[in-house]
This record gives structure tokens, sequence and C-alpha cells, in this order.
């Protein structure tokens, strides 16, 4: 949304920008803009109640933004230790793409001002765990050339031994910072 003020501080125009084809991080950038201006506001008039509940939606979107992130970065992660374990081999991309995910989950789940963690340990693997669906689906298409039907590659697998292997990547990227 963009404000153009035309005669003092309360009149205004505004114009919703088209989003479509606009990344979702710029998107997101302008409506965090449009609602801080809106706790700046509240805040001026002394609404602090409303204030607060504004804050509270912002910290909601932006753990629902980090988990969204999360979770693709997992589901890049499990793909590739399905496609290892299946065809039991690996190669250097899908090594280089195993460690920067892990790497990835491991900067998205830090909180950096405050210390600590979006997602604890238990939550991470039962992400991990919830995640292992959609990408087995999605590795079907791309295991010996999409030979196996999700069903078919999900029998040749031991979802324990895939899950274990992912979360170990995780724990390690998560122990070097």
């Amino acid at each position: 949304m963009l404000t153009i003020p035309l005669s003092g501080p309360e009149s205004h125009v505004t114009f919703r920008l088209l989003t479509k084809g606009v990344p979702r991080s710029l998107q997101l950038v302008g409506y965090y803009m449009d609602e801080l201006d809106e706790l700046r506001t509240l805040l001026c008039h002394g609404d602090y109640e409303a204030a607060l509940a504004l804050i509270d939606e912002l910290d909601a979107m932006s753990r629902d933004d980090k988990l969204t992130k999360i979770e693709s970065y997992m589901h890049l992660l499990i793909v590739h230790c399905i496609k290892q374990a299946a065809e039991q081999r690996t190669t250097r991309s899908w090594d280089l793409s195993i460690a920067e995910a892990a790497r990835r989950i491991a900067k998205v789940n830090t909180r950096r001002k405050s210390g600590g963690w979006y997602l604890s340990t238990a939550e991470l693997q039962d992400a991990l765990a919830d995640e292992y669906a959609a990408a087995l689906r999605r590795a079907a298409l791309e295991v010996h050339e999409g030979l196996h039907t999700p069903e078919q590659l999900a029998s040749l697998l031991e979802r324990t031994t895939v899950l274990t292997t992912a979360w170990e990547h995780i724990a390690a990227a998560l122990q070097q910072g």
C-alpha cells in the first residue's frame, strides 16, 4: 500500500500496488511498514491495548513466516536424503544442497536479538516428520528418473532412517551456529 499525504497529517490517498510478480519478501516489507505506521499512530494516541494487540499480530506473522521458510528448507533436505537412500549414492550437488538447507534451517530458526530459537529441538523434529510425505512425493519424481510412485518409493525406504539422517544434518548445523 502506498500512502501519499495531500494536506495535513490526516489527509491521504491510498493506492494498492499490484503484488503479482513481486517477491513475497518485498510484499512483507511493505506490509510491515504499514503495520509499523499504524503502531506508531496507536502509541501516539495512547491506545496501548490496540498497540499491544498489533504487536502480537506482527509477532505471529513473523513466526509464521519463519516456520514457512524452515519447512521449505526441510522439504529440500528430505528430498535429497531420500534420493541418497533410494539410489544408494550421492552427488556433490546433493551434498551441497543438504548442507545448505541444514545451514539455512539453523539460521532461520535462530532468534537474532533475544537469542534462543523459534522452534525447540522437539518442534523441529516434529516439523521434519510432518514434511516427510510431501518430500516423498517430490522425490518420487526424481529418484531413478521418476520410475516409482510415492508409495513404491516409500516401500523401498526406511522412513526413520531418512528422518534420522536429515536430523543429523540439522543438528550439526545448529551446533556450528
